[in-house]
């Protein structure tokens, strides 16, 4: 018999699905109208790990049918991953809303 392993929780911000791939951060459900993608544009060392710089955050529709030039809603590039999510924080809730 095969052992099972502890299903491990989904990272998650504000109650939304948090996923990273590489460099860029997706931020809400695939389920929902919009999502934030986050991309690090540059990071600096410290000690063992890199810290993020310039982030481009982008609110972006989830519709296959959209053209990925045409998806693009919102964006900017803030200093830092905090800033950068928090932003994105805000956009993907007023979107959601219909605000």
């Amino acid at each position: 018999m095969s052992e099972k392993k502890p299903q491990e929780k989904a990272l998650t911000y504000k109650n939304r699905p948090l996923t990273r791939c590489g460099d860029e951060l997706y931020y809400g459900s695939m389920d929902d109208k919009y999502i934030i993608m986050m991309k690090v544009l540059d990071s600096t060392p410290l000690k063992d790990t890199k810290v993020s710089g310039k982030v481009l955050v982008q609110l972006m529709y989830t519709d296959p049918e959209i053209s990925l030039k045409d998806r693009v809603v919102k964006k900017s590039e803030k200093q830092g991953l905090y800033n950068a999510l928090d932003i994105g924080a805000i956009w993907l809730e007023r979107a959601l809303a219909g605000k």
